[in-house]
């Protein structure tokens, strides 16, 4: 590493040994709950598994629902969602793994939703470059439920810790999950 080079912004996830549907989310100082997976931290993670996988994934892009509050501080990339905002979830399509504009035929998770879990949204560098047909689709870090129930997979934190988190973090930060 180069004098100008800096370490990447680390944020650990390790779940609760009595609990492993929720966690601690831990970056630098600052440690919050976190709500995980049904099946808790997947070392081979596939497609409808509920698990959250583990590995060291890169944080690309915020999305938020612009008519849920201002957008988050963040030095990310950030983007609106809009009701047509949709995530392709079907391993047999070209567009697996990324955002798709609805209506869209194929198998599919809405972006804009009823409830406040994609209020704000990071995809999460989780089979993205490639998309592995099969491996995963839509791992994200999201709001979570007020009580932490357990996500499809992603990794949640509370609105206010969200953007604690966002404004704190650069570009280049991953998130680390580990087993």
């Amino acid at each position: 590493m180069t004098q100008l080079q800096k370490p990447a912004d680390i944020l650990e996830v390790r779940a609760l040994t009595r609990d492993r549907t929720k966690g601690n989310l831990r970056f630098g100082q600052i440690t919050v709950p976190c709500a995980l997976g049904r099946s808790g931290i997947l070392a081979r993670k596939k497609e409808g598994d509920s698990g959250t996988p583990s590995g060291r994934f890169e944080l690309l892009q915020v999305y938020y629902r612009p008519d849920k509050g201002l957008p988050p501080a963040t030095s990310l990339p950030l983007e609106p969602l809009t009701p047509v905002s949709g995530w392709c979830d079907d391993p047999r399509h070209r567009l697996y793994n990324r955002p798709v504009r609805l209506p869209f035929a194929s198998g599919h998770e809405r972006m804009w939703r009823q409830d406040r879990l994609y209020d704000i949204v990071v995809v999460l560098d989780c089979n993205m470059y490639p998309a592995v047909k099969g491996r995963g689709s839509a791992i994200f870090f999201h709001i979570a439920r007020e009580d932490y129930r357990p996500t499809e997979g992603c990794v949640a934190v509370a609105p206010e810790h969200m953007r604690l988190l966002l404004a704190k973090i650069r570009p280049g930060a991953v998130m680390q999950i580990h087993i």
